[in-house]
Formats: C-alpha cells, sequence, structure tokens
C-alpha cells in the first residue's frame, strides 16, 4: 500500500487530533477532523488550531483536495469552512449524516436546517473511493457510535473517528441518538479485518490510567491483540452488554449541544439575528 505523510495536530482542550495528509510525490493533501476552537463560558471562538494546519500546509507547499469528517462530533465544533476558505478543497462526510441531521432538527427547533446534508461539498457512500493526489482512498461506513461514522482509508492509513480508541482505552460511547453497541462491534470487525500493518489514526485521546503521555497512533495488529474492550478474545454479546453497562454509566460531552448546532451545518455557525450576534440555543430539559 502506499504510505501518505500523516501530520498530528493536537488539540488538548477538546483532546482532538486534527491530520494533514499528504501525497508528497504531487503535493496534494486532505485535512481530517479539523478544530474551531470554543471557549463555552465566554461564548467566543477562535482559530488557533486551524491556524496551525494552514500555516503547515502552505509551509509545506501543499494543496487541500479533501476537508474529511469522520462524523458529525459532539465534542468540538468543525474548523472546515475556516480551512476551505483559506486552503481551498471540499468538505465531505458520510452520506447518512442525513440521519443526524433529522434527529437533531427538531432537539435546537432549527427550522431552517436542510436534513438532505447539501451543507457538504460531498457525501460519501460506503466502499466509495477518492484518492490524495496519486495515493488511493476508499470510504468505509463504520456507524455505531453515530449512524453518520465513517473511516477513511489513505493508502496504508486509516483515520477511525470516535470508532476506536488506543488499545488502552477501548472503543466508542453508544447512547447518543442512532448508535447501537451491535453495529459499533460489526463496524471495528471491519476496520480490524484490514492488513495488520494498516496505520490506524485516532480521533482522540485521553490518556489512559498509567500512561504518560497522549498518543493517536496503532496499528491493526495492535488493536487486535491488545485493545481492552475489543480484542479478538472478545464476542459480540460479551463487548454489548460491557458497552452498554459503561455508557449507562457516562455523561454528556461538556460541548455536545454547541458542537451538534454547528457541525450539522458543516460547521457553519448559525446567522447573526437582527443585532448582528450569533446564537447558539441551550435546549431545557429536552436531552
Amino acid at each position: 500500500m502506499s504510505k501518505p505523510q500523516v501530520t498530528a495536530f493536537f488539540d488538548e482542550a477538546t483532546f482532538t487530533v486534527t491530520y494533514v495528509v499528504a501525497d508528497t510525490a504531487t503535493g496534494r493533501a486532505a485535512v481530517v477532523d479539523p478544530v474551531l476552537d470554543f471557549d463555552p463560558s465566554s461564548g467566543r471562538t477562535s482559530t488557533a488550531s486551524a491556524d496551525d494546519v494552514i500555516r503547515y500546509v502552505k509551509d509545506n507547499g501543499l494543496s487541500v483536495d479533501w476537508i474529511l469528517e469522520t462524523h458529525v462530533h459532539a465534542d468540538h465544533l468543525s474548523g472546515a469552512p475556516y480551512i476551505r476558505e483559506h486552503l481551498g478543497g471540499k468538505t465531505a462526510i458520510g452520506r447518512d449524516v442525513t440521519a443526524v441531521q433529522e434527529t437533531f432538527k427538531g432537539v435546537f427547533n432549527l427550522k431552517d436546517l436542510a436534513t438532505d446534508g447539501s451543507q457538504f461539498d460531498h457525501l460519501f457512500a460506503d466502499a466509495e473511493t477518492f484518492s490524495v493526489g496519486a495515493i488511493d482512498g476508499r470510504v468505509i461506513a463504520t456507524p455505531g457510535h453515530t449512524p453518520a461514522c465513517v473511516t477513511y482509508v489513505i493508502g496504508d492509513a486509516a483515520f477511525v473517528g470516535d470508532t476506536l480508541f488506543m488499545p488502552d482505552f477501548g472503543t466508542a460511547r453508544t447512547d447518543f441518538p442512532g448508535g447501537s453497541a451491535a453495529s459499533l462491534y460489526t463496524s471495528i470487525r471491519k476496520i480490524l479485518a484490514l492488513p495488520d500493518a494498516t496505520r490506524l489514526l485516532m480521533c482522540h485521546d485521553y490518556k489512559a490510567p498509567g500512561r504518560d503521555a497522549y498518543a493517536w497512533e496503532t496499528s491493526v495488529a495492535e488493536q487486535r491483540a491488545n485493545n481492552i474492550h475489543i480484542n479478538d478474545s472478545v464476542s459480540p454479546d460479551e463487548f454489548v452488554a460491557m458497552r452498554e453497562g459503561r455508557d449507562s454509566q457516562l455523561g454528556m460531552p461538556r460541548l455536545i449541544l454547541p458542537s451538534l448546532q454547528v457541525n450539522l451545518r458543516a460547521g457553519r455557525l448559525p446567522e447573526p439575528e437582527d443585532n448582528d450576534i450569533r446564537y447558539l440555543k441551550i435546549p431545557l430539559d429536552a436531552v
């Protein structure tokens, strides 16, 4: 398999990893899961994380073809529109984003939200192919955490979103609307059917107990041998019972309410109201 150059940018405030994936032979690149900085206590946004990505792309003479979202994130605001404004490229996500839009349009009473995914430049179907320069890419639908989760396989690297974490941290929660522990098990087995040497790139890391440093790259072989939730000895029923039991004890992500409202719109902020101020909604007793 071709080996793209993968450069990671870690946002410790949200524990999110953004990637620049480049074919150095052609200078073409993709950006995966970009972050827009957001302070919920003040309501302020900033672009420091995205600016680091933009600076790297420009300093290395790269041209961006794709801005890829692995799913509708509930833990950070997407920086995709800002990246697109400064670097170009098409925004893309899995086509089942429409199910997520339909679910949350009512929760937030977003009367103007189209639920056909048209906010994105491209919606990927399962098994659809694309390219980054001369390096082949393909999409694997990996629902479970959300209905719209996808994994992007680009050369020897697979960007798994929230489906998997590092082996010592396990797997994604499945208690959001449309989530399913059984579906997540099936999705992860699809990822773990990739060649053993395939690099797996996580969207998040939270430093598992006993580990001193953040980490976000592992391999299929490592996950199959050592993942604390879903190694090769774990049956589907065991996984579902474990996952549903853990999920019942979890609180909501700190930024879920602002993140969903923005990320359903492909990262676009709400339009200003008649006082030129933008607003995000906090639904009371609805989630």
